[in-house]
């Protein structure tokens, strides 16, 4: 048996090409997933611009100079070394753009386990936590293309607003977003709109991107970023997904003092991505690093797996019918079918309506 890998060269990230590799016996507690599916979205795009300083190479190990982008989405038990672990089995989480991963489950629950595999060990256990279907609040065999889509991107949002809202908005009457099509924006705009309906939600796109995100009525006001200066200067926080450093600029230049925080997420925008922080000094607060990783630890300790695993099914179903519609989601066949829809997400030629899923 043989597995397929999307293999994307490091230093050229429009450079990717289909690789074929023999499936090595699977270890004593190991299990062998095939991926079903998985959705292509701007998030994967961020974990290629920014793989080596945050270890997203790392997950999924490929030849010197090339990395394999992580995805994520759903797949199938189809070998098992491990008790506990039955052959048909469906779980979602961290995956490869390939056909198969072996992963070496441990704190195994009814709930889900960690990948244990030792080159997984010095990345954060968000991304090496896989859930088991059967036991998942958040599944939903009606809507898992949804949650490949939405979910990793809206669990981000989901911690942005937890954060914000702890404290206490920093004072400020009005959030600006960024890149207001983007998907982790959207779910940042409907936890806000849910549980803080008392902070207005300015988003921030392009000029083409207005009517689409207008329709999606998670913003009090949506606004071109030409338009941006014409924004009132009061208290604000900016959430910044795009990464463009001459917009971060704008915003910071625009606000000065009444820029309570100015957080950076994302990169949207990878030709004019910013420093994340670095360059000429802005008025206003130091752009400040959201990892959402180190939030989702923080929070879940907080709270406990359990229950913090129901706010956030609780918030996602909200999100769910605001999003409702929002999207045409397309399904592709095929890992080279996964590699033209990631170069064509890098090159910004991907409609943010249309919402991509492949199925290897």
């Amino acid at each position: 048996m043989t597995a397929v890998q999307v293999h994307v060269r490091k230093g050229a990230l429009s450079e990717a090409a289909l690789a074929q590799l023999p499936l090595a016996p699977l270890a004593d507690g190991a299990v062998r997933l095939a991926v079903e599916s998985f959705s292509v979205t701007a998030n994967n795009i961020t974990y290629a611009v920014v793989g080596d300083g945050f270890k997203y190479w790392d997950f999924f190990p490929a030849p010197e100079g090339l990395g394999i982008v992580p995805m994520w989405g759903h797949a199938r038990v189809i070998e098992s070394c491990h008790p506990d672990i039955a052959v048909g089995e469906r779980v979602y989480g961290y995956l490869p753009m390939a056909s198969h991963l072996d992963v070496r489950p441990g704190k195994v629950t009814p709930g889900g386990f960690l990948d244990t595999t030792d080159y997984r060990q010095p990345m954060s256990p968000v991304y090496n936590s896989y859930t088991r279907l059967a036991a998942d609040p958040e599944h939903d065999p009606a809507r898992e293309a949804e949650r490949m889509i939405f979910g990793p991107l809206f669990r981000t949002g989901f911690l942005i607003e937890y954060f914000l809202r702890g404290a206490d908005w920093f004072g400020a009457e009005q959030l600006i977003v960024t890149s207001a099509s983007s998907k982790t924006a959207m779910g940042l705009a409907s936890v806000a709109r849910q549980s803080s309906p008392q902070v207005r939600r300015i988003g921030l796109t392009s000029k083409g991107n207005v009517g689409f995100v207008e329709a999606s009525g998670l913003y009090d006001e949506v606004v071109a970023y030409d338009d941006l200066e014409r924004l009132p200067v009061v208290r604000s926080v900016s959430v910044d997904f795009a990464g463009n450093a001459d917009l971060l600029a704008r915003i910071h230049r625009h606000f000065e003092d009444a820029l309570a925080h100015s957080a950076l997420v994302g990169v949207t925008h990878i030709e004019a991505r910013s420093t994340f922080g670095g360059g000429e000094a802005l008025p206003g607060p130091k752009p400040a690093l959201f990892f959402a990783p180190d939030h989702a630890v923080a929070f879940f300790k907080a709270h406990g797996p359990e229950e913090g695993g129901k706010l956030v099914a609780a918030a996602w179903r909200e999100f769910l019918k605001a999003a409702d519609g929002t999207i045409a989601i397309e399904r592709h066949a095929g890992l080279d079918a996964a590699r033209e829809v990631f170069l064509a997400m890098l090159a910004g030629k991907v409609d943010p309506a249309k919402g991509i899923v492949i199925e290897p």
